[in-house]
Formats: C-alpha cells, sequence, structure tokens
C-alpha cells in the first residue's frame, strides 16, 4: 500500500502511481475520514495498515523525526512543491532499486529521496546510509 500525505491531493499522483503499482494507492486522509490528522498522528495511522510506504514532500517535520517502527516506511521526497508531479516517476524508480524493492526491505525505514541519491536510516540502525536512484 502506498499512502500519500494530504498536500498532495490533487495533483493526480494516486492515478500517475497505479498505472505500474499493484498495490493499493490511498491519501492519509482515507485512513481517517472526515477529520484533520495532524503529522504528529501519522505513524499510529500507519501501524493499523499492512506495510505502508507514507509518500511526502514534507521532509521537514519527517525526515529524521518521525517516530519510526518496523510496521511502516516513510518517504521523504526534497522537492518543493511545484515539483511534486516529479514524485511518481522518482518513487517508481526507488521502489525498483535493490535496497528497496519490496516491502520487508522498506518497513522501518525513512528514506530521503532527491534527483540522484537516496538517504535513508531504519528503526534498528539511526545511521544515515547513502545509495544512488538508478
Amino acid at each position: 500500500m502506498i499512502v500519500l500525505d494530504e498536500q498532495l491531493l490533487g495533483r493526480n499522483l494516486e492515478e500517475t502511481i497505479g498505472k505500474w503499482y499493484r498495490g493499493n494507492v490511498c491519501f492519509i486522509t482515507d485512513l481517517r475520514p472526515n477529520s484533520i490528522i495532524k503529522d504528529e498522528a501519522i505513524p499510529m495511522l500507519l501501524r493499523q495498515e499492512i506495510q505502508p510506504t507514507f509518500v511526502t514532500i514534507n521532509e521537514r517535520d519527517f525526515w529524521r523525526k518521525v517516530e519510526l517502527t518496523e510496521d511502516f516506511c516513510v518517504v521523504c521526497f526534497n522537492l518543493t512543491d511545484s515539483r511534486a508531479s516529479e514524485i511518481g516517476l522518482l518513487l517508481k524508480r526507488l521502489l525498483h532499486h535493490s535496497e528497496f524493492n519490496s516491502k520487508t526491505k522498506r518497513m522501518g525505514k525513512a528514506i530521503r529521496v532527491s534527483d540522484t541519491s537516496v538517504n535513508y536510516y531504519s528503526v534498528r540502525n539511526r545511521e544515515i546510509w547513502e545509495t544512488k536512484l538508478i
């Protein structure tokens, strides 16, 4: 399951990602409809799902700050709001990378994606690792 942050609403990313991703693609607001979801509540909502990958451009509030567990993955894109349309392609490249190409490999990780590189750490190891985005 890919869960998109609410700030990505209205960009057709769910359709773009849905063309190549076999699982469910939804927004965080779909997990708790008709309510305001604060950033602090997102980990709790993600833990209620089965191995979701949460996608955001809100790097400031999630990278190195999110309370990680083995139950979910957080992917922070280092993109401006005006470049959010690039997430579909970059996410596809990330999910085909040998380090992240299965749910098992992604769970418990926070991943920061830029144009050419990926930084990540895990719930088990807070050391930041870097790899190239292929």
